[in-house]
């Protein structure tokens, strides 16, 4: 990855305009301040390549707009590792993205009836988010495995085979630990406890899962692919007190300034990456993290979007996001508004899909009306599946997972399937599992049921 150039050392330019007695030209650069406050929220890297208005060059121009933004930092109760404090704006993309945020992920604006009124589809939707997000979250960090070899394994319950598939399954299970706590405060404990879950039987050290680096510890640091170091995190001596702010500053302790909700779970997100405080695992701990902010603030829309998904198609825009904020001041306005897309495009995405499979489950239901009277809404789910996916396999594990009940209420939906006929039974591993018989609508449409 291409590091992005740091942006120059705005007080050394004006140092130098002053010592060249060029103070005319100096209050120049002053006046353009108000024409660049409403501009995209640029980073050097990016900002260096438009072109400046006359008479200035880009450094004076990024003077100008550095002076213009300066109003509108806002401090936070967080430190860099020199002791700065990290700032961030509000110019109007980001007031956009907080306000498109507060209503798609609060469930402000409308949502398909599944979604709110259905709450056995509702937990299927939810199961199929967590099972996305596990995957493409470890996928980041370098799980090498496919889609559907991992989603079968969460579903069916089968054991991981290897370090890829067991990481995967950690992440699975800490994004069902974090909608259990979702009310609960953050403390350092509860940041170790996701840890630990998330790298049981993956470290070389078992005793580090959950438990932060400690002083005398080879340091962990951020490398690209090339062996770069993009990201030295604080020492680990400062590690405690650096997490015990970073809870304080989650429980919305800010010291009496007002965060908007969404930009403090970025900004969570963000510190956790930043100061990188486990041997591994650190990345997916920030981003679950992330999402116990949003639903401990009641964006409840936020179970049934995958993050990661979006971050794994845009790795580079979102690490160079990360460090233009830490080369630029500690401006995180750059991380925000790359997050701020993110969570954008995920909730867009969301609706397209709900309102997609509201469509298909309208019509499908019509082809085989009357089938509620004969099973309960778990076989319906189940059935409907099926005549999508001929292919599938279903199990006690699997069926009991994606609908949140019991093994034996699961048993028993699908020897009641089997003995109508629908279902076919084999043999898998010590147990069983069921397929769905061949021409499966046709038959439910054209003949009646056992």
């Amino acid at each position: 990855m291409r590091i992005p150039k740091e942006p120059p050392n705005i007080r050394a330019i004006m140092q130098e305009m002053i010592t060249d007695d060029r103070a005319q030209h100096l209050t120049e650069v002053f006046s353009q301040a108000s024409e660049v406050a409403s501009q995209r929220y640029l980073p050097w890297d990016e900002f260096r390549w438009r072109s400046a208005p006359d008479g200035l060059t880009p450094e004076e121009w990024w003077v100008a707009t550095k002076l213009a933004r300066s109003g509108m930092q806002r401090p936070l109760p967080l430190r860099a590792t020199d002791g700065s404090r990290f700032t961030y704006a509000l110019p109007d993309e980001v007031l956009r993205g907080i306000e498109n945020a507060d209503k798609q992920t609060s469930g402000r604006i409308g949502v398909p009836e599944p979604v709110t009124h259905d709450a056995p589809t509702r937990a299927r939707y939810v199961v199929n988010s967590l099972i996305e997000e596990a995957i493409t979250s470890s996928q980041l960090e370098g799980a090498r495995t496919t889609y559907k070899v991992a989603k079968e394994m969460i579903r069916t319950g089968r054991k991981p085979r290897n370090k890829d598939e067991l990481m995967i399954l950690n992440n699975y299970h800490a994004m069902r630990r974090i909608g259990e706590i979702r009310s609960e405060k953050l403390t350092p404990a509860t940041i170790c406890e996701i840890h630990s879950i998330v790298t049981e039987g993956t470290l070389d050290d078992p005793q580090k899962a959950g438990r932060l680096q400690l002083p005398g510890e080879e340091r962990v640091h951020v490398e690209d692919n090339e062996g770069n170091i993009l990201h030295v995190p604080p020492p680990a001596e400062d590690l405690p007190q650096r997490i015990e702010a970073l809870c304080r500053f989650a429980n919305g302790e800010t010291d009496n300034a007002y965060v908007p909700p969404v930009v403090r779970a970025i900004v969570l997100h963000f510190m956790l990456a930043y100061d990188h405080p486990f041997v591994d695992g650190n990345g997916r701990t920030a981003r679950i993290l992330f999402y116990w902010s949003m639903l401990n603030q009641d964006y409840w829309l936020t179970e049934f979007i995958s993050i990661s998904r979006l971050i794994k198609k845009a790795n580079i825009k979102y690490a160079r996001s990360f460090l233009n904020s830490e080369q630029d001041d500690g401006d995180l306005t750059y991380f925000i508004i790359c997050q701020l897309s993110i969570v954008q495009q995920a909730t867009t995405d969301l609706y397209s899909y709900l309102d997609r499979k509201a469509t298909e489950m309208r019509k499908l239901q019509r082809s085989i009306s009357g089938l509620s009277d004969r099973f309960n809404h778990r076989q319906v789910a189940l059935i409907q599946n099926a005549i999508k996916r001929q292919d599938a396999r279903y199990t006690v594990v699997s069926h009991a997972g994606s609908h949140k009940v019991a093994p034996q209420t699961a048993r028993t939906d699908l020897q009641e399937l089997e003995k109508q006929g629908l279902l076919v039974r084999v043999n898998s591993g010590r147990g069983f599992a069921w397929l769905p018989v061949k021409n499966l609508h046709d038959l439910l449409v054209g003949q009646p049921l056992k």
